[in-house]
């Protein structure tokens, strides 16, 4: 039975517990344990290191997460205990290891970040995940990612993320023009949309809502924007406050 209840009512905290990247560091380790000592479910990023590791990390290169001008596909695995994160004691985890952490405790948002090789990511991520017991989902904003696991892996459940892409200067108007309006999704059969706050609500998401896809948003930063969105769709992932339980 496919469950997608915990994404419409759970908690899901932006890449962990963490604490705006003072002391505890944003898809660190110590960002989890926090999340599953709280009962928080867990959004988290994927990259792919150099030798096909899968990484939990958000961003392309090492720079604003450790100081390092590299990018995180040209790391090896055994270099990973030797490059820490925003010069506290914690490294980038792997995925494995943070499975073995969660153990099935909370639930896993995963997205899987269109960097380097993105079908081989998807390979590996999946495979990673393929013996784990707990509860988990994928999403991402390369729909090509999406359309992997509906023809590889269609067991799981799968989101796709997106915007208005207003301020992003790589990617071209038409492109822009068809992740905006997520076009791909009824071919890619998807589970849920993860939506940008700031372009809540809109056209898009109302005519995907009326069809009864479960809509959330990413991130609201405040109480006041998590029961907006709330109000207006299913949830929100959360960052920078704790949310009221009632």
């Amino acid at each position: 039975m496919r469950d997608i209840n915990w994404i419409k009512e759970r908690f899901i905290a932006h890449r962990g517990n963490h604490d705006q990247n003072h002391q505890v560091p944003e898809n660190s380790l110590l960002a989890f344990e926090k999340a599953v000592s709280n009962d928080y479910a867990i959004e988290c990023d994927v990259n792919m290191l150099k030798d096909g590791t899968v990484v939990v990390f958000h961003d392309e290169t090492l720079n604003r997460m450790c100081g390092i001008d590299r990018k995180i596909n040209d790391v090896t695995k055994e270099e990973l205990d030797s490059i820490y994160l925003l010069k506290t004691n914690q490294t980038i985890p792997t995925l494995e290891e943070v499975l073995k952490l969660v153990n099935g405790q909370v639930e896993l948002l995963i997205e899987i970040k269109p960097h380097g090789d993105l079908y081989k990511l998807a390979a590996n991520t999946y495979y990673t995940l393929k013996n784990y017991k707990g509860k988990f989902a994928i999403q991402s904003f390369h729909p090509g990612i999406i359309r992997w696991y509906k023809n590889h892996a269609s067991e799981v459940l799968r989101g796709q993320i997106a915007e208005y892409f207003t301020n992003n200067k790589t990617l071209s108007r038409p492109k822009k023009f068809i992740l905006k309006r997520m076009i791909f999704n009824k071919k890619n059969d998807v589970d849920f949309i993860n939506y940008n706050v700031l372009n809540m609500p809109n056209k898009y998401l109302n005519k995907a809502k009326k069809k009864g896809i479960p809509i959330i948003g990413y991130t609201a930063k405040s109480i006041k924007e998590y029961n907006r969105v709330k109000s207006l769709y299913d949830n929100a992932v959360f960052e920078a406050f704790e949310p009221v339980k009632k």
